[in-house]
């Protein structure tokens, strides 16, 4: 039992390996994730406000990882182009979409205040 839960371990990290290497939005919100955590230590940010950031990285990365598998799925079953297997796609890259302007709103939320205390102080 123990040896499959660490079995399942190798397997996600694997896959998040995967989309790191394969992925260049992944790596494009790996950076503006440095970047945030670079902020959120320099201003010292609240419990609060970190657990909002690490939510919505987490959200980003998780919505990132499902849309690189649907359209790994959706190549494997219609290598050829097709109408809905487009529309699949563009979906699930909506949904990144989605998530990282919520994320990025949050962000601004948390960072603006801070910056322009710091610049018209």
């Amino acid at each position: 039992m123990l040896k499959q839960r660490i079995e399942s371990f190798k397997y996600a990290i694997k896959g998040i390996q995967t989309l790191f290497k394969s992925e260049i939005h992944a790596k494009i919100h790996l950076i503006f994730t440095i970047l945030v955590v670079f902020m959120a230590f320099y201003f010292q940010v609240s419990k609060t406000e970190w657990m909002l950031i690490i939510f919505s990285i987490a959200f980003v990365f998780s919505a990132e990882a499902f849309n690189t598998a649907l359209e790994q799925i959706t190549n494997l079953v219609s290598p050829e182009h097709h109408p809905i297997a487009g529309k699949v796609k563009d979906l699930a890259a909506g949904a990144v979409l989605i998530s990282a302007i919520g994320a990025a709103i949050i962000g601004l939320i948390i960072f603006l205040p801070k910056l322009f205390s710091v610049l018209f102080a």
